[in-house]
């Protein structure tokens, strides 16, 4: 993996409160979510990545140049912060177009920029109108907008689904995917889970200030072989499925589902288990309709790391 962003036992302390505990950790090109609960310490970590804060330990570094102090770095960054923060009297092509001349593009760029980061963010319509009177959504995707204007090569997002309506967090994660694909390096976090997931499978789990795991969600979740790993089953004959299956060494419990024609069971060793299923139903005519394991998500992850 090409490492883009770099951290090295990073710490960021206000007084006797510690926001990030020595955190080590490397990001490369594509979609990478920072997962954690609320005052887990993400947007402290989004701030010393942009730059806006000055680690108290460690070091952090982007294409291997230290970040604090180092101003043409910022250039190849897009943030998209939690907290609005408005000239709520522009419109918002106004506002876009403020800050690309910031940049230092020309006023056929700015206009160009414009109107492009506008289109990707699904807010022509309402460019002429002022920030002001946007909604929450609407001022979401603005700042997006303004984050992906300038054509970065690294984008920082905090939370930029919160606020927004069913059909834009849909229409945004798609654009996120997107940037990913395009081998773009983005951050995103989100306190969600689901979310995360809908757009990449690479996490960074952040909890208390320390980072508790790294990589792809799905090997992540292989290495927590000390739990058992829930099974869903769907078939014909569940009844008759859990006497054949409770003589498996590596199940733990199996508990019915009467309602759905269903059974939950736990394995010590899926693998194995998943291997041995189709057989052994098919022996018996049994006829298997589903297979999930809602194990296999971030959400057991989370629970399984904190634990």
């Amino acid at each position: 993996m090409t490492r883009i962003l770099e951290a090295k036992g990073v710490s960021k302390w206000y007084g006797q409160v510690i926001a990030v505990n020595k955190v080590s950790f490397s990001v490369g090109p594509g979609v990478t979510g920072l997962l954690g609960p609320n005052g887990a310490g993400k947007s402290t970590l989004m701030k010393l990545i942009t730059g806006q804060l000055r680690p108290s330990q460690g070091e952090l570094t982007l294409w291997g140049e230290r970040i604090w102090n180092n101003y043409p770095l910022f250039y190849r960054m897009g943030f998209c912060p939690e907290q609005d923060s408005f000239y709520d009297r522009m419109t918002g092509a106004e506002f876009v177009a403020a800050l690309l001349r910031l940049h230092g593009f020309s006023e056929t760029e700015v206009n160009q920029r414009t109107d492009s980061a506008l289109q990707q963010v699904n807010l022509v319509e309402a460019r002429d109108k002022k920030i002001g009177a946007y909604s929450k959504g609407m001022r979401q995707r603005i700042k997006l907008a303004q984050a992906v204007a300038h054509d970065p090569e690294l984008l920082v997002l905090d939370e930029p689904l919160a606020g927004m309506d069913p059909v834009a967090r849909k229409e945004t994660i798609r654009f996120i995917r997107i940037l990913g694909k395009e081998g773009k390096c983005v951050i995103v976090s989100s306190h969600i889970l689901h979310e995360i997931e809908a757009m990449t499978s690479n996490i960074l789990l952040i909890h208390n200030g320390q980072v508790l795991a790294e990589g792809d969600v799905h090997d992540i979740r292989d290495l927590i072989d000390k739990h058992p790993h829930h099974i869903y089953i769907r078939c014909s004959e569940p009844r008759r499925a859990a006497e054949l299956l409770v003589a498996f060494p590596d199940v733990v419990s199996i508990r019915f589902h009467p309602e759905s024609n269903a059974l939950t069971l736990e394995s010590r060793n899926p693998d194995e288990f998943y291997s041995r299923l189709p057989g052994l139903l098919l022996r018996h005519e049994i006829a298997l309709e589903e297979i999930t394991s809602p194990d296999d998500n971030l959400q057991a992850v989370f629970h399984y790391l904190v634990k």
